[in-house]
């Protein structure tokens, strides 16, 4: 005895699939600017351990280039800041698509408990 879903139902599980990737893309790049920051703190800790004076290499595509340390420091500084920003970004975004997935659930119980979709 088979059923046919309700086209309304149907969006509503169609909404709720699109949310789950959208959680699970979030995820990823939130995992990914993780790792990010913790290279880049790796990289500060021992830029800190180093005297000065001592040569700093860095990669550039396929090549290490000598830099500066101070100048090195800064822009891992600056990569930090804005890997947190990025951070506190996909947080926010994962707040709503949480709130949308709650909705998208209760709009769907709604529905299912429905009289008119029993009554079929």
């Amino acid at each position: 005895m088979s059923q046919e879903l309700p086209p309304q139902v149907q969006n509503q599980l169609a909404q709720i699939q699109q949310v789950q990737q959208q959680a699970q893309a979030l995820a990823q790049q939130k995992n990914q600017l993780e790792i990010m920051l913790k290279e880049s703190d790796m990289a500060l800790e021992e830029l800190d351990k180093l005297g000065d004076g001592v040569p700093v290499y860095k990669n550039v595509g396929n090549l290490m280039i000598k830099t500066e340390k101070d100048k090195t420091t800064e822009e891992l500084k600056e990569k930090k800041e804005t890997l947190d920003l990025r951070l506190q970004t996909i947080a926010r975004q994962e707040e709503r698509i949480h709130t949308r997935f709650t909705q998208l659930q209760e709009q769907l119980k709604t529905s299912v408990g429905s009289p008119t979709l029993n009554a079929k």
